[in-house]
């Protein structure tokens, strides 16, 4: 038997497959669907990244933090300094208080002054409120304080993505496809109720994201194999080809200084030179190793499979600010025994909003990016992992799995968009209509998710290869 066809009847056997639901044609799924292998953990996360709920958040903050939070961005826009709020949360059948949490700003280019202008502190009437991404965490000021088994959560306004869907769309899809290292997401309301208002300022319709933490890898142990392994967040440049440990590190972001390593350590800080050596070494044999000496390592080194399904995903939902194309926006993660995992992250950018590359819609996906960062492309030269890959690719695309087809990729977002368009109209006064349009910076203005027109996901699927 040909290796390409033993290792597509193995994928038959061991693939984790969405399950269609015969009472569900449409899609509109009130569950998400997947494995029974992974039923149990998505079952234990759903509360708080449950994607048919819409939760009511709200940070209460002394005036002095508020105004402290303020200033802080005034010194260093880039400061990850907390300052002390009180969380709320009002569920579909429950509520939640918890007090002495800690908050700060968030995000790289969608990072803002969340009231007034330079300077300026808050305004007990007529406040100037803009849209800004936070993160909460409940144990800052309180030992093993948590909210729904989570330390931390991100909370991320919806810049440049008028149809509010598409972060929480390619992370649903990730859920569905079986792709457990992507963080989970949903929808929330969020208001900001500073001391000595007399009412909060409501900030309309968030996305709540899980943090990709100590947190996260507990959740996962049992998939990682452990928690005590190596956890690195990739920024911009993380090609994996050029090996210098210079370029490896701990962030150190205060008022007056702003550190950020190519590849930014996020375990534990005692192990983070031998950590160092870890990351190295599997960079080196990455680039050096080539035949089937690469191919016996790499199926060692890490879950190729998983690896290829993240990334068929990636690519379909036009992810351009990646690792393949920009060097830029994934964790990754080696276990106890050395195992590399790819972690996805941050895709608000997708969908047909395209940069960098000519079209994302377009843009041939066994080529999506630069070459020279070898990860993906040096696997898929492998004629056993490119089958494999383009396997991914069309179950992404078959009608019958209802994952990234059009008509229920259209029945998922409309049912979202009915969640939450009466809630969008907010005190920013920003982002209060939901308009089928990709971001206005893009270069492809023409793309739209709903209608026959210039559909992304007609366009995306008819450049995948059979």
């Amino acid at each position: 038997m040909k290796k390409s066809v033993f290792y597509l009847l193995l994928l038959l056997v061991v693939a984790c497959d969405p399950v269609d639901d015969p009472a569900d044609p449409d899609g509109n799924d009130t569950v998400p669907q997947v494995t029974d292998t992974l039923e149990g953990f998505y079952l234990k996360n759903y509360t708080l990244f449950d994607t048919q709920s819409l939760p009511h958040f709200t940070l209460t903050v002394p005036v002095e933090d508020w105004n402290m939070l303020l200033q802080f961005y005034d010194q260093n826009p880039q400061n990850e300094e907390y300052v002390k709020c009180d969380f709320a949360a009002v569920l579909a059948d429950s509520s939640v208080n918890i007090s002495q949490c800690g908050l700060r700003l968030k995000g790289n280019t969608s990072r803002r002054r969340p009231e007034g202008g330079n300077g300026e502190l808050h305004k007990t009437t007529g406040a100037d409120w803009h849209h800004a991404s936070f993160a909460v965490k409940f144990n800052k000021n309180v030992a093993d304080q948590k909210f729904n088994g989570k330390e931390r959560v991100h909370l991320k306004w919806f810049k440049d993505d008028a149809m509010y869907v598409r972060e929480v769309y390619c992370y649903d899809l990730f859920r569905r496809f079986g792709v457990w290292t992507a963080p989970l997401s949903g929808y929330c309301k969020l208001s900001i109720q500073v001391s000595g208002d007399t009412k909060p300022a409501y900030y309309g319709v968030y996305e709540i994201i899980e943090t990709v933490d100590a947190e996260y890898l507990k959740d996962r142990k049992d998939r990682f194999g452990g928690t005590k392994g190596n956890l690195w967040k990739a920024n911009w440049g993380a090609d994996f080809v050029n090996a210098d440990v210079s370029r490896m590190g701990i962030e150190n972001i205060t008022l007056t200084n702003t550190y950020t390593p190519v590849y930014d350590y996020k375990s534990d800080p005692a192990n983070v030179e031998l950590a160092k050596l870890q990351l190295r070494d599997f960079i080196t044999n990455l680039k050096n190793k080539t035949g089937d000496d690469f191919k016996t390592w790499i199926a060692t080194a890490m879950d190729v499979p998983l690896f290829l399904k993240t990334y068929s995903v990636n690519v379909v939902c036009g992810m351009w600010d990646d690792y393949w194309t920009n060097k830029n926006n994934f964790y990754f993660y080696f276990n106890e025994e050395g195992k590399f995992f790819f972690i996805p992250f941050d895709y608000d950018n997708t969908l047909g909003t395209s940069q960098i590359m000519k079209d994302a819609g377009t843009q041939d996906v066994m080529n999506w990016g630069n070459n020279s960062n070898l990860l993906v492309k040096k696997i898929i030269s492998i004629p056993e992992y490119e089958t494999l890959y383009k396997s991914y690719l069309n179950e992404l695309i078959n009608a019958n799995n209802k994952l990234f087809y059009v008509t229920a990729s259209a029945a998922r977002i409309q049912n979202w968009q009915n969640m939450i368009k009466n809630d969008i109209t907010n005190d920013t006064g920003e982002d209060m209509i939901i308009q089928d349009v990709p971001a206005s910076w893009g270069n492809c203005s023409f793309y739209r998710l709903l209608g026959n027109t210039n559909n992304f996901f007609v366009a995306k699927a008819a450049n995948v290869p059979k």
